[in-house]
């Protein structure tokens, strides 16, 4: 039947010579040839091309506008397409935010399951952490130093954008008369008119107090009220000291770590409440390594042993750095490794006592100054940061990129990284490999409540897990960067994905997925596609592989 098959007349795309052809649909089609022999171009210009286009035009002219106008491939007529997804080896995302576990949105279900069912532990005496009692809260505040001046603060509004007019309604129906916006006080009966695209935080101010003899039964109402219009929160405000964070969620008894309520926003580092404050959730920092400022430690200072500061384009740095040792007693024909620790320091990171220099420009200025000499680190991090494009250039050299110190790689706050499942933190699973994965998740234990919320998000993630093992992915961890992966695995990944999207009646056209493939996992490879295929959908296969292309599996 006619419905059975997607026929091509005429294609002229690249290396084809005005060819007609006849594709089976529901069926695993293997396209192969010679180089340039036009495989490509049948399946990706030609076929994927007009479904696409077909698929924009499908579209209202509002839509149209934005994705622009897409050409018709040179072909006369093609019968009986499907919507067509291209998997090709060119998708690789090159962000460095992107991980496997973003890309096959497995992190989005680690992230849920972390927030609902982990228990946070204190990371600084391992106690895990519980909920605050109103007493507990109000015993805080009177250990406080008699006098301290503070005041509650309730806190209904965390960084979210927007108006906030039915917060303020709400505010003044409940009998308040300050409010603190974004660290300001205001009164509730000014016009509050904030800018709906930015990030605003909102505290009600519940009391202000002087702790003293006789305040607990006024501290215990302010606590109760404060917590019940905030859902669980309050803050004490010292007015000379730091906020002190209270929840009745979770804090550490000991220490007062609090992690706050667990959402799954907390464990994104695309997401500053989540991602670590000195990456950025980038897991690693561009930081000045000393081995590149002191490659030759046998070479001595006056041997030009500190690269950046070498004496063959200016003398303005050698000078300093000589006439800096001189004050400081450093003897500069002295090997760099047989200096002592202190001596390297100095001329690493300077020092804060100030020293007398006589500099000459390399125009033949002289100029005095008295200031303390900033070393040789911090110099290169000045000049790489405040420096001209060639200044940068110049001073790139001697950075590298280092696993971040604060995180250690995992990319996430010490919040985030608190709150543990069978004891490891979302991290140290993302770091697990994919075959290591599965059999974590299969051995968790947990309480009959949690069980039944854990369930259905544990099969979800196994079944992508799952689909990432078939298609020989078993090695990789969900933590790994996108753009270290090859074409070849970027594109088994996107297949998985597709595998888990259970999609029907969809034209898939691959480009060589065995690519980097050992042999022994082929056969799962092509399960996986016959897998595809027998929910209905078409495949088309530009491979050279001799066990895809065997007849059994047309």
């Amino acid at each position: 039947m006619a419905n059975d098959y997607i026929e091509i007349h005429g294609a002229r795309a690249h290396n084809l010579k005005n060819i007609d052809v006849k594709i089976p649909k529901n069926k695993l089609v293997v396209v192969t040839g010679l180089s340039g022999s036009g495989k490509s171009s049948l399946a990706f210009d030609t076929l994927y091309a007009e479904g696409q286009r077909r698929y924009v035009q499908s579209l209202s002219a509002y839509a149209r506008q934005f994705l622009g106008q897409m050409d018709k491939p040179d072909v006369d007529s093609i019968d009986g397409l499907s919507p067509a997804i291209s998997i090709d080896q060119k998708t690789t995302s090159k962000n460095p935010r992107s991980t496997v576990g973003t890309v096959t949105e497995i992190n989005d279900y680690l992230r849920l399951l972390w927030a609902r069912v982990g228990t946070p532990i204190c990371p600084n005496d391992g106690t895990e952490i519980t909920s605050q009692t109103v007493e507990q809260m109000v015993d805080k505040v009177l250990s406080l130093p008699e006098r301290t001046k503070l005041q509650i603060l309730s806190p209904i509004v965390r960084e979210k954008k927007g108006q906030h007019k039915k917060v303020f309604d709400k505010i003044k129906r409940e009998g308040f008369v300050r409010v603190r916006i974004d660290g300001e006080v205001h009164d509730v009966d000014e016009e509050l008119d904030l800018n709906k695209n930015q990030m605003h935080s909102i505290d009600i101010v519940v009391d202000r107090i002087v702790v003293k003899d006789g305040i607990r039964s006024r501290l215990f109402d302010s606590f109760e009220a404060a917590l019940r219009l905030s859902g669980g929160y309050a803050v004490a405000d010292l007015i000379d000291g730091e906020p002190i964070l209270f929840s009745e969620h979770y804090a550490c008894p000991i220490c007062g770590f609090t992690v706050g309520e667990l959402e799954p926003r907390l464990f994104s580092f695309n997401a500053p409440f989540g991602a670590c404050p000195d990456c950025d959730g980038l897991g690693m920092k561009l930081e000045i390594d000393p081995d590149l400022i002191i490659p030759d430690d046998t070479k001595t200072l006056s041997e030009g042993a500190v690269a950046p500061w070498n004496p063959s384009s200016s003398k303005y740095y050698p000078d300093m750095l000589a006439q800096a040792c001189a004050q400081a007693d450093i003897d500069m024909d002295t090997p760099w490794k047989d200096l002592s620790k202190d001596d390297q320091h100095f001329v690493l990171y300077g020092s804060s006592k100030v020293m007398h220099f006589e500099l000459n420009s390399d125009f033949g200025g002289v100029r005095e100054t008295d200031t303390p000499f900033e070393g040789v680190i911090n110099n290169v991090d000045r000049r790489y940061h405040n420096g001209t494009d060639f200044t940068q250039g110049q001073m790139q050299q001697y950075f590298r990129e280092l696993t971040c110190q604060t995180c250690h790689g995992y990319r996430l706050n010490r919040k985030a990284l608190a709150v543990k499942i069978g004891g490891k933190h979302i991290g140290e699973v993302s770091d697990f490999a994919i075959g290591e994965e599965l059999p974590f998740f299969d051995q968790l234990q947990f309480s009959d409540q949690d069980q039944t919320i854990a369930q259905p998000i544990l099969k979800e993630i196994r079944d992508r897990l799952t689909f990432l093992e078939n298609v020989g992915l078993d090695y990789l961890t969900l933590s790994r960067a996108a753009r270290t992966l090859s074409g070849g695995e970027a594109q088994r990944i996107r297949l998985a994905t597709q595998i888990g999207s259970n999609l029907s009646g969809v034209l898939y056209i691959l480009d060589e997925p065995s690519i980097g493939l050992h042999q022994r996992d082929n056969d799962r490879l092509i399960a996986s596609l016959k897998k595809m295929r027998d929910l209905g959908n078409t495949l088309i296969v530009v491979e050279h592989d001799e066990d895809t292309m065997k007849p059994p599996i047309i």
